[in-house]
C-alpha cells in the first residue's frame, strides 16, 4: 500500500508552496500527504557562512508546523511525517518510491538553498520511478482551466497522455497537447519562389496528432482536448503555451544505468521557466 503523495519539505518558500500543492492535489485523489525531511537539509546547513542550529530538533518544528496547517485548510487530510536519513537524494528516491507522487519545491534558476540546490533536485527528479511535480512559489495563483502536456510523436507517449488526462478530469479542465517540430536552419532559406516547408509539414503532423487524440477524446468525452503543433524549439513552445496553465506535463525516460540521460533538453527548459507546477512523468 503506498502513502500517497510524498513532499519532500525543507524550510524553503518553495517546498512549502509543494505542500498546499500536494494537499490540494491529495484531495482531488482522495488519498493522504506523507511529508519527509532529509536531515542536514535546512537552509541554515546549505549557508557556509549561517549560524547553524541542531537539525533534528527544527526538522520535527517544521514538519510539525507543515501538518498542522495542511490539515487545518483540509480537516478530513490524513498526513503524516517523517525524517529521513541524511542522504537527501538516496533518502527522497526511496521515500518517494513508497508513494504514488513526489512533490518538491522548485527555485528555477535562481536561488541558493532547497533541495533543488546543485544536483540534488535534477538528480532525485531523474531516478524517481515515480511522477515528480516540482512547484514554484508565486505570488499569483496560475489558471486552473488547463492541463498542457507535451508530446514527441517518436516516442511513447500513452503513459505521460494519461497522467495529463486523468489531472484534467480531476480538476475538469481542459487538455492542451502541444507537439514543437525543430526544422533545419535551411528549411526557410530558399528562394522566395520555393514554398515554405513549414506549409507543408504543420497539417500533416497536425493530422499525426489529431489521431493520437483521438482515443483519449473518446476514453475521457467530458474533457476538451486539443492539439496545437509548433514550428521551433520544444523547451520554448512548451514554456510559451503553458505560461498561465493549472500543470505543465513532461515525460522523462524510465530510470536506466545511464546518469544524467534520465532528463532531456525539454524537461531542463520547463523546469528552469515554467510559472506553473511541472509534472515530470517517467515512460519506457
Amino acid at each position: 500500500m503506498t502513502q500517497g503523495i510524498v513532499v519532500g519539505l525543507d524550510g524553503t518558500d518553495q517546498a512549502d508552496a509543494a505542500a498546499q500543492w500536494a494537499a490540494e492535489e491529495a484531495v482531488l485523489r482522495g488519498t493522504g500527504v506523507h511529508l519527509v525531511h532529509v536531515k542536514g537539509t535546512s537552509p541554515e546547513a546549505l549557508l557556509p557562512f549561517a549560524a547553524q542550529e541542531p537539525d533534528e530538533p527544527w526538522a520535527e518544528d517544521l514538519l510539525a508546523r507543515t501538518a498542522a496547517g495542511l490539515r487545518e485548510r483540509h480537516p478530513r487530510l490524513s498526513v503524516t511525517t517523517r525524517l529521513l536519513p541524511s542522504d537527501p537524494v538516496a533518502s527522497l528516491v526511496a521515500a518517494a518510491d513508497e508513494g504514488d507522487l513526489l512533490v518538491l519545491g522548485s527555485r528555477a534558476l535562481s536561488g541558493v538553498a532547497g533541495y533543488l540546490i546543485g544536483s540534488v533536485g535534477m538528480s532525485v527528479a531523474g531516478l524517481v520511478k515515480r511522477p515528480v511535480v516540482l512547484v514554484r512559489a508565486l505570488d499569483t495563483s496560475p489558471s486552473q482551466e488547463a492541463i498542457v502536456v507535451g508530446v514527441d510523436l517518436r516516442q511513447p507517449v500513452d503513459t505521460v497522455l494519461g497522467f495529463a488526462f486523468e489531472e484534467a478530469a480531476r480538476r475538469l479542465a481542459r487538455v492542451r497537447v502541444v507537439y514543437a517540430q525543430q526544422l533545419p536552419a535551411y528549411a526557410t532559406l530558399g528562394p522566395p519562389m520555393v514554398p515554405d516547408i513549414r506549409l507543408t509539414v504543420g497539417p500533416e503532423i497536425q493530422r499525426s496528432l489529431d489521431d493520437l487524440l483521438e482515443p483519449w477524446r473518446a476514453k475521457f468525452p467530458d474533457l476538451t482536448a486539443t492539439g496545437h503543433v509548433a514550428i521551433g524549439s520544444a523547451g520554448q513552445e512548451l514554456v510559451r503555451a503553458a505560461r498561465d496553465a493549472a500543470l505543465v506535463v513532461v515525460g522523462r525516460r524510465t530510470p536506466g544505468s545511464t546518469p544524467g540521460a534520465r532528463l532531456g533538453s525539454v524537461a531542463h527548459a520547463v523546469l528552469h521557466h515554467s510559472r506553473s507546477p511541472v509534472a515530470l512523468v517517467p515512460h519506457d
